[in-house]
């Protein structure tokens, strides 16, 4: 904390806060002998206080004038939270509902109502921060990890723009890990996938991907939007083709998540009450101890200084309103 002036070349007059020390505003009586007069102890006390308070009205007075100000600090907060990158699957799909056909009427497709169900979580997460990724065919970083919720909420609504058919997870999730590589390690870090759909992750990307989970120990929950009748994230016991990823690459990614040396949590919503539990449980589980910097901006003293100026001078006011004539 640092306390500067904006005008510090009148801090020199602080001399004449000596004053009042040296003559009072008072009507003086004159005795011709001094002597006469019988020692007033209260009256030596009134004399001091009125002094010290003429002193400190022309010095607080003095210091309003300078522009005094607490200079911008950074402060160490600590509450519950987390670092999220929320990353979006924005093929082609994800603009049909959950009975796999076409909104209707009033409707929701699924990134519709993936997309306000996230906003209501991002308005209650006051102190995480939040990073925004979308994917299909190719990744594309949106909003890096930041507490600006109105930005964070913007960026979700911006995922609307319709991708291709293809989806590309390993390069979705390769993006969202990037935003981990200069933030605190201190803070609970998590990555929420959104997709309806996944595809054949190759050799490379899935050691690259391992390799990163378990570098940044970054957390993965995948929301997986099953559209009615499709398969589920688990195999059927018996399924034919359950092993082979161009029949159900979401079983094969599924187990691939599950070898990660990372926590990992699957969802399987199909419909918006079951994506409204995955985020609720999502936000129960991501709320760690979380260390973070709050910037306070400067802060003007200069009204303090000016309101204890005018209290003291309402005194000094009040004691020669209050003097009286004697008459002997």
């Amino acid at each position: 904390m640092s306390m500067g002036f904006e005008h510090p070349w009148l801090l020199a007059a602080l001399l004449l806060g000596l004053l009042p020390w040296w003559r009072l505003p008072l009507r003086e009586r004159e005795h011709a002998w001094t002597a006469m007069l019988p020692r007033d102890g209260l009256s030596r006390i009134v004399d001091f206080g009125l002094r010290a308070a003429g002193l400190l009205a022309v010095t607080a007075l003095l210091l309003g004038l300078g522009g005094p100000y607490l200079g911008q600090q950074t402060v160490e907060r600590i509450t519950r939270g987390a670092h999220i990158v929320l990353t979006l699957d924005r093929s082609r799909s994800m603009d049909q509902t959950f009975a796999g056909s076409n909104p209707q009427g009033g409707e929701e497709s699924k990134s519709d109502t993936a997309r306000r169900l996230l906003s209501a979580f991002i308005e209650r997460r006051e102190h995480d921060l939040f990073g925004v990724v979308t994917f299909s065919t190719r990744p594309m970083p949106v909003l890096p990890l930041t507490d600006d919720q109105a930005a964070v909420r913007a960026a979700v609504r911006a995922a609307a723009t319709p991708g291709l058919a293809f989806t590309n997870v390993a390069l979705g999730l390769q993006s969202a890990l990037s935003y981990f590589e200069d933030s605190r390690p201190s803070a609970s870090r998590a990555v929420v996938l959104l997709s309806d759909g996944a595809a054949e992750i190759d050799f490379s990307s899935a050691a690259r991907l391992r390799t990163l989970f378990a570098r940044d120990n970054v957390a993965l929950y995948w929301i997986f939007l099953r559209t009615e009748g499709s398969p589920g994230l688990e195999p059927h016991p018996g399924a034919p083709g359950s092993d082979k990823a161009e029949v159900l690459p979401e079983q094969k990614l599924h187990r691939f998540f599950k070898s990660l040396d990372t926590p990992y949590h699957a969802y399987e919503a199909e419909n918006p009450e079951a994506l409204a539990r995955a985020i609720e449980d999502i936000g129960r589980l991501e709320s760690q101890p979380l260390v973070y910097e709050q910037r306070i901006p400067r802060q003007d003293l200069s009204g303090l200084f000016f309101g204890l100026a005018g209290a003291l001078l309402l005194l000094l006011v009040a004691a020669k309103a209050m003097q009286r004539e004697l008459v002997a």
